[in-house]
């Protein structure tokens, strides 16, 4: 049956007439490729030539912060140490009273915790470790309270559940799912 269709083909048809020449093609091609390879050249001396100095002022920039941290800390502490600092009042000689007469005070004996020491251990501290503590504690005081604190007020309200909140989402997610039934029931149904 199908073979009968084929005896009224005829063979003397005149072929489709040749294609125009591809030389508008291949110009546009040869234009993208100049620009292609004329982008990577871009890109590469961008890679060779300017992130390097980027980089290096980047680094600088960041010794130059890094100096001025360190120079605003110790001003800090010697600031502090200076604010701690109270000079001692001038001694001048008081002469001792001109009649001095011995009293009677009874003297009550408490026993403490305190442990003994023999005369063969010496447990002094030395005063100068004492002091250096003492200056670090009130430095670093001073650094905690003269800066700036972060404190956490609370989390951003972005983005869409921060908006809308969690009640709108599920809103969002039913009528989607009527407009999935409706949009079936409108398929099949045609």
């Amino acid at each position: 049956m199908a073979f009968d269709d084929m005896d009224n083909i005829s063979l003397d048809e005149t072929p489709p007439p040749e294609e125009s020449s591809n030389r508008p093609f291949l110009i546009v091609a040869g234009i993208l490729g100049a620009f292609t390879l004329i982008a990577l050249a871009c890109i590469a001396a961008y890679a060779f030539y300017f992130v390097p100095q980027q980089r290096a002022q980047q680094s600088t920039q960041i010794a130059q912060v890094n100096v001025q941290n360190t120079q605003v800390a110790e001003s800090i502490i010697q600031t502090s140490i200076a604010e701690a600092f109270t000079s001692t009042p001038t001694i001048t000689a008081t002469p001792p009273p001109a009649t001095a007469m011995p009293t009677n005070t009874p003297v009550v004996v408490i026993p403490t915790g305190t442990p003994v020491v023999s005369v063969g251990q010496a447990a002094t501290q030395d005063p100068r470790t004492a002091t250096v503590a003492a200056l670090l504690t009130q430095a670093a005081g001073v650094v905690q309270t003269s800066g700036p604190t972060a404190t956490s007020t609370g989390l951003p309200t972005t983005g869409f559940a921060d908006e809308v909140g969690i009640p709108g989402l599920l809103g969002m997610a039913v009528l989607l799912i009527v407009v999935i039934i409706f949009a079936r029931r409108l398929r099949t149904a045609s």
